[in-house]
């Protein structure tokens, strides 16, 4: 039986309510993934780290609104609020939420150019995070997800995992989605149909 590490995605300030770019009831999934991080003996978090002035921030492009897309380079972009930004609060991870245990955290969209949803690959698809050889040399085939959000760096993790070779879980109940345009249900298809299972 492959080991089994637990992947805790993004559970920071900015992303709670009252936060910069908050998740409806973002705070509902903390005390349930400290049940789940108790449970595990392996557990890795990653964290949204953004420069000032990101290329993700509506506020760097004149004229544009959050939540509007855009083109890049590497193709579409949502435009956010200024949100995770290095240092602050923030990007800080959610009070109560129980890192103590964790073994790794992989700082993601730290790049100015290049956003990041995926614990694995940046948006440009080429640019790794290095989690997947960490995971291999560690020795993990079974990965189980939780966190921020459902619908985007969960789903974005989740599909990576599997494309790289990993037994995959997400654990519905210890996550929470934004839901933009139709965003979760596409999601949970997209998720289905590469075999990430619903936990």
């Amino acid at each position: 039986m492959p080991a089994a590490c637990l992947l805790v995605v993004d559970v920071q300030n900015d992303f709670m309510p009252g936060g910069a770019l908050a998740v409806p009831n973002g705070d509902e999934v903390v005390p349930v993934i400290n049940r789940l991080v108790a449970s595990f003996e392996h557990v890795v978090l990653t964290q949204d780290w953004h420069p000032r002035r990101h290329v993700s921030f509506a506020s760097s492009h004149p004229g544009k609104n959050p939540f509007e897309t855009i083109e890049l380079a590497y193709g579409a972009q949502v435009l956010w609020p200024d949100h995770c930004v290095q240092g602050t609060s923030g990007a800080a991870f959610h009070p109560e939420l129980n890192v103590t245990t964790a073994q790794l955290v992989i700082r993601k969209g730290h790049h100015r150019d290049i956003d990041s949803y995926s614990a694995f690959l940046e948006a440009d698809r080429k640019t790794a995070t290095g989690l997947a050889g960490y995971l291999r040399e560690r020795g993990f085939g079974k990965l189980y997800l939780c966190g921020l959000a459902t619908d985007f760096c969960v789903a974005w993790s989740a599909l990576d995992a599997r494309a790289a070779g990993f037994e995959t879980t997400v654990i519905e109940e210890a996550c929470r989605a934004i839901d933009l345009d139709g965003s979760l249900e596409r999601a949970w298809s997209d998720m289905a149909s590469a075999g990430v299972k619903r936990g």
